[in-house]
């Protein structure tokens, strides 16, 4: 634990707003925003919301309780609401979310750490308004053991938890699979956390909508914390803000543009990029430094990166930051500029040149991303939505939607941009928002030529129902052989993208909390039999019980699977002097990346898709130690030949 030393990025200079004087402003994004962080700003402990009231006081003719944001005025040695962190690449970052502090309290938090029975202080750092976040880097960080931790503010109050020690040693690493917690339902989530610290898995996802207060982030994020800080303090957790998030309907972010409404079909963030940032830190920082930490338009930061944990390294995006908005870009073909209706619609007038989804400079990464496996025995994609319309009912049972362009389906361009790249690497992809738990196989250029993806659950859902159910409730083309569930096999949707249904959680009666369908995924990353298992439990399910899985799940693949290609040729096998180096193949026609993987023990026979010349390159972690032209295609993989590769 010795020789560690604690910085502030550059990333983190940007993230800072506000610093705190002996008072909070009311008005800490400007005249403009009074509706913003009201609860937790100015003379926050006179806000409604922070009075003890009664089940009974303020209920309506009808009898219905207000809605009501958390209450944020603790005791004063409770004020550490809870902390998340990650480790890699030598740094530890956490980040300490408080309650709301009075004038005359220090507006400072400690971090110690124990080290041979006894705590020893190791950084201060200032408690940030607007948001309440208090955020330590430390560097040399040893991953090689777990560390208790306790963040302190005041004389009182006290945080623990335990820096995990990075699991490189387990075959297997589990990843809880969350999004969309509905604010509408208040109080804890007891089932979903035991059945979370039951299976003890090694990090934990939060894909977005942790908050649906959209006004009052730094309320409905301390509540979100509150519920699930028994399972996050003690593991690494990543959390990414969604749309609700940041107090808008849907997200089309178009590098930072304003947009005219919260609603933003027409591409922008609605609300002060101040209070962007601020939602940002607040449920990014702890993440690994940014890849590319150039902010977009207005000052508004970026966070996507990758983390590596236990061999398995995750590539954590941004959906929605660089997308292009459809209202004014392409023809309106529904109620809502987002919503197509029609049935005979021309497909390709919604794809039109110039649109985009991840942006440039995020693929950039993803491709950069899949030739570097430094630490990396497998690799993972985590977002906030799908890359298909999976879903073909929405917010109520009779209505039916042809396309939703607020998914990752739209545009359809983008959308296979970025699978080529996520199939570059035979890696899977992880998403929440669409409150459906689906797990599919894309097709790109044909059915299941693409990567598996599962899109867990709602937490709770309560705010927006969605449905699988084909018009005709018919199975596709080759469907799940045995499955429980009716409408399974290739489908196109909407948008005329190829996806491969193999299970889907359809609410039954949203009016029954039993039956709304709504609970976590849990994601199994196998480093020595390279598959990948997508698991999905109901949120009222006891796995200490053994509890049975919706219908369809589990599902397991093997790594390979990512990349569904026929494979039609093949170069000769690979013998390698050093074991598990990673080899990539590229197409010397046009230079095209097939893949770049670790290939397991030392020898390796590379299957193409076509005819042709190729290079091989291989290296320890990187492609960048061994490069073989020329190699010829055989369609007989037997006397394809071998070489060796020193």
């Amino acid at each position: 634990m010795t020789g560690f030393k604690t910085t502030l990025s550059a990333a983190f200079l940007a993230l800072m707003l506000v610093s705190p004087s002996a008072a909070a402003p009311a008005l800490p994004f400007g005249e403009k925003w009074p509706m913003l962080e009201k609860a937790s700003s100015g003379e926050w402990w006179k806000a409604a919301s922070n009075q003890k009231v009664s089940p009974e006081q303020g209920k309506d003719k009808k009898g219905r309780a207000p809605k009501r944001l958390y209450n944020l005025n603790v005791p004063r040695d409770e004020v550490i609401a809870f902390a998340l962190y990650t480790h890699d690449r030598g740094v530890l970052k956490l980040s300490a979310q408080l309650f709301p502090l009075f004038d005359d309290e220090a507006k400072e938090a400690r971090l110690e750490l124990e080290e041979n029975g006894e705590w020893k202080e190791v950084a201060k750092e200032e408690v940030i308004f607007p948001g309440w976040s208090a955020h330590f880097r430390i560097e040399n960080w040893d991953n090689s053991k777990t560390v208790p931790y306790r963040v302190r503010h005041g004389k009182d109050a006290v945080f623990e938890g335990s820096i995990r020690k990075d699991p490189v040693d387990k075959d297997e690493i589990v990843v809880g699979n969350l999004s969309c917690d509905s604010s509408r339902t208040k109080g804890p989530r007891p089932n979903i956390l035991k059945n979370l610290l039951e299976m003890d898995p090694d990090v934990l996802f939060f894909a977005g909508d942790q908050t649906y207060h959209h006004t009052e982030h730094t309320a409905g994020w301390i509540e979100f914390g509150m519920r699930y800080r028994d399972v996050m303090k003690d593991r690494p957790t990543i959390t990414i803000p969604d749309d609700h998030d940041v107090g808008q309907a849907n997200l089309w972010g178009e590098n930072g543009k304003v947009a005219k409404t919260p609603a933003g079909p027409a591409g922008g963030y609605f609300y002060a990029p101040e209070y962007v940032n601020m939602v940002q830190r607040q449920q990014t920082w702890h993440l690994p430094d940014a890849h590319d930490p150039k902010p977009i338009d207005r000052g508004i930061t970026v966070y996507y990166t990758n983390l590596r944990i236990g061999g398995i390294d995750f590539a954590i995006l941004e959906d929605r930051k660089f997308k292009s908005g459809p209202e004014g870009k392409i023809p309106k073909m529904g109620p809502r500029p987002d919503h197509i209706n029609d049935p005979v619609y021309d497909r390709s007038a919604v794809d039109v040149e110039g649109l985009k989804l991840l942006g440039d400079r995020q693929l950039a990464f993803l491709n950069a991303w899949s030739q570097d496996w430094s630490g990396a025995d497998m690799k993972a994609v985590l977002s906030q939505t799908a890359f298909c319309g999976a879903v073909h009912i929405h917010g109520q049972p009779d209505n039916r939607l042809l396309a939703d362009l607020d998914s990752n389906a739209w545009p359809q361009t983008g959308r296979n941009k970025a699978l080529r790249e996520i199939r570059r690497a035979w890696a899977s992809h992880l998403c929440g928002d669409q409150h459906l738990a689906v797990s599919v196989r894309h097709g790109i250029d044909a059915y299941d030529d693409g990567p598996y993806a599962f899109t867990s659950p709602a937490i709770v859902n309560t705010i927006y129902g969605r449905w699988w159910h084909p018009e005709d409730e018919k199975a596709g083309p080759n469907p799940v052989p045995n499955s429980p569930l009716p409408w399974t096999g290739n489908y196109e949707d909407g948008l005329g993208n190829k996806i491969t249904m193999l299970a889907y959680a359809n609410p039954e009666d949203r009016t029954n909390e039993k039956k709304r369908a709504d609970g976590f995924g849990i994601a199994r990353y196998n480093k020595k039999d390279r598959t990948t298992t997508f698991e999905c439990y109901d949120r009222w399910a006891d796995v200490s019980k053994g509890a049975q899985q919706f219908p369809g799940w589990p599902i397991t693949f093997k790594m390979e699977d990512n990349d569904g290609r026929k494979k039609s040729h093949w170069l000769p096998v690979m013998e390698f002097k050093e074991a598990n180096p990673v080899v990539q193949v590229i197409t010397e026609a046009d230079g095209e990346i097939l893949y770049t993987v670790r290939i397991q023990g030392t020898s390796f026979q590379p299957a193409v898709y076509a005819a042709g010349t190729y290079t091989v390159k291989a290296g320890a972690d990187k492609p960048d130690q061994v490069s073989i032209e020329g190699i010829q295609a055989s369609t007989d993989k037997d006397a394809a030949g071998e070489k060796e590769v020193k």
